[in-house]
């Protein structure tokens, strides 16, 4: 399938709108849902815990039709500290052996089940990383909950950066950097004229069409807003359209993943968060998997056969 000019100005007119103020309040409704759980709950009182919207919705970058939620539950009284992409398993027995209080991950992540099963019965505990909590029609979206704690990387040069790490149930740990990508991500909206979140949307809602057809595999969100993030400025802000920046972004990155090109750089893409390599081990996602999105993309929106 490939859209005509005209079918393709009009999707990307709805795909980049952002949520309505309907879909707004359901997604209010859900940040509200934990906080009140947390709250509640008594051993976690005195703890400051902190409880923020993450991912697209904190980033304004969630399509209409995909606007599930996720929000992180902080731990900020336990301070983990490690490299940029997690901790060595000697790192993490250091830290653990030198710790005696009552807080550890198996015990958050405990309390925070309960807490959450005093609001609904029907939160999902079996998922690896967060607490699933199936959506209420009308009322709130579908919602991921994430125990996490601070952590701390200190680069030899530069300033120490804060995140979070996520401690799975399968023993192993995940770090985040979701401050960093929110204001990385401000910052790049800013200099490109807003379109950097608008060509993310849109990219988003692509995956979503591309997928559906079975013309790919269906691939995380955060994948098409780091793609996009990995556009330089000038090519999204100095077109004439949306359309045409669009246009452009794409065949940046179809330019970086051309087997035969000498310009391409991709093993230098970076998160949003500026500091994970997009590309570096543990991902979900592969360079091929960027290959058949852009060219899909490309061919599906009927920009027609690259120079």
């Amino acid at each position: 399938m490939r859209l005509t000019p005209q079918q393709r100005v009009n999707k990307l007119a709805r795909w980049t709108s952002p949520p309505s103020a309907a879909e707004e309040a359901r997604l209010d409704r859900a940040r509200r849902m934990v906080t009140d759980a947390v709250k509640r709950h008594p051993p976690f009182a005195g703890l400051g815990l902190v409880v923020e919207a993450k991912g697209s919705w904190a980033n304004n970058t969630n399509v209409s039709s995909d606007s599930d939620m996720d929000i992180k539950v902080e731990f900020t009284q336990r301070i983990f500290r490690g490299s940029a992409a997690g901790m060595s398993f000697w790192d993490l027995s250091l830290q653990n052996s030198g710790y005696t209080g009552l807080w550890t991950p198996e015990k958050f992540r405990s309390e925070l089940q309960v807490a959450l099963r005093r609001t609904s019965n029907a939160v999902d505990a079996g998922h690896n990383v967060a607490f699933y909590v199936p959506s209420v029609p009308g009322s709130r979206p579908d919602t991921d909950v994430v125990p996490c704690f601070t952590y701390m990387y200190s680069p030899v040069f530069g300033a120490p950066n804060r995140g979070t790490v996520v401690f799975t149930k399968d023993g192993k740990h995940i770090v985040n950097w979701s401050q960093q990508q929110l204001d990385n991500g401000r910052a790049k909206n800013t200099r490109t004229g807003r379109r950097y979140k608008l060509a993310v949307r849109a990219l988003k809602a692509v995956e979503n069409d591309l997928a559906a057809l079975g013309v790919i595999k269906d691939l995380p969100s955060y994948f098409m807003e780091c793609l996009i993030y990995n556009v330089p400025d000038p090519v999204l802000k100095n077109a004439l359209s949306l359309d045409l920046a669009f246009q452009a972004a794409l065949m940046h990155l179809k330019g970086q993943f051309t087997f035969w090109s000498l310009t391409a750089t991709p093993d230098a893409m970076v998160e949003p968060n500026g500091i994970k390599k997009l590309f570096g081990s543990g991902q979900k996602w592969t360079k091929d998997d960027a290959r058949h999105l852009v060219t899909a993309a490309w061919d599906y929106l009927g920009y027609g056969v690259p120079r």
